[in-house]
């Protein structure tokens, strides 16, 4: 049983799509799947992808729509559902996920291929984990945008056969890169949509302190640790999350699973 819809069910939360499942469950699905079998891919939505998403980025709908697994990142997401709406969104963050399968489940002889990062991180995940079969490939910028740097990065997948495939190029390139590898049909295991969760394993970047965890902040201790890098990414493309969440509250007729997606239109 290949499709993890059919044992957990779809949830459509603000026009993305959701799997209603948890940590423990993803890990057993991934677990249990086949590294032979052709290649399939997780994504994390967060609130920026929502927003995304409501603005219309193909790129991101198509990824969301055609995703194997789709989890929730965000615990602003989580908060919204529960509080506006009495939803319960399971919360399985691309970093726990990270975390939790370096944590036993991958063995430093198991094969893993990396698209992203740098020689600094292809050195930290060799010496602080002990990977011996570590494959890491670091396009070029902007690679996303053109069919040819697709096709360079996923033909390395395709060269590289692994049962885990960290995309860590960040949003929406790893979707876009995961929908190429899908659509030409050459790859094997699962990819993973986790930005720079990678980092986090290796110590190269610090998680925020638990309470900003718990309350939702951690956003915030990203924004004032890397403000001029990230002040757009939170204050552009993620806080409008709000207004996206209060359309769907307050217009009669919407639905907090409905799929519409049209709200800047």
């Amino acid at each position: 049983m290949d499709q993890p819809t059919l044992l957990f069910p779809e949830r459509w939360f603000l026009g993305a799509r959701f799997h209603e499942i948890d940590l423990p469950d993803t890990l057993a699905l991934l677990r249990d799947r086949s590294p032979e079998a052709p290649f399939v891919y997780v994504t994390t939505p967060n609130a920026q992808h929502v927003v995304r998403i409501q603005r219309g980025h193909t790129g991101n709908i198509e990824a969301n729509d055609r995703a194997w697994l789709s989890t929730c990142d965000s615990r602003v997401l989580a908060r919204l559902a529960i509080l506006l709406f009495g939803i319960r969104l399971p919360l399985v963050a691309g970093s726990d996920l990270t975390v939790a399968l370096f944590d036993g489940r991958i063995g430093n002889q198991d094969p893993i291929c990396v698209i992203g990062g740098d020689p600094a991180l292809e050195v930290s995940l060799r010496a602080k984990l002990g990977l011996a079969n570590l494959a890491l490939f670091d396009p070029p910028f902007g690679f996303w945008r053109t069919d040819a740097g697709l096709d360079e990065a996923a033909s390395f997948v395709e060269a590289h056969p692994s049962r885990f495939v960290f995309l860590a190029c960040g949003a929406p390139q790893s979707e876009l890169l995961a929908v190429r590898i899908v659509d030409r049909g050459r790859a094997t295991g699962v990819g993973l949509c986790v930005g720079a969760s990678l980092k986090f394993v290796t110590g190269q970047a610090t998680r925020a302190p638990r309470f900003f965890q718990v309350a939702g902040l951690e956003w915030l201790h990203r924004l004032m640790s890397e403000p001029r890098r990230l002040w757009r990414r939170f204050v552009v493309e993620q806080m409008p999350v709000l207004w996206v969440a209060a359309r769907f509250r307050l217009q009669p007729g919407f639905a907090a699973n409905h799929r519409r997606r049209d709200l800047w239109q």
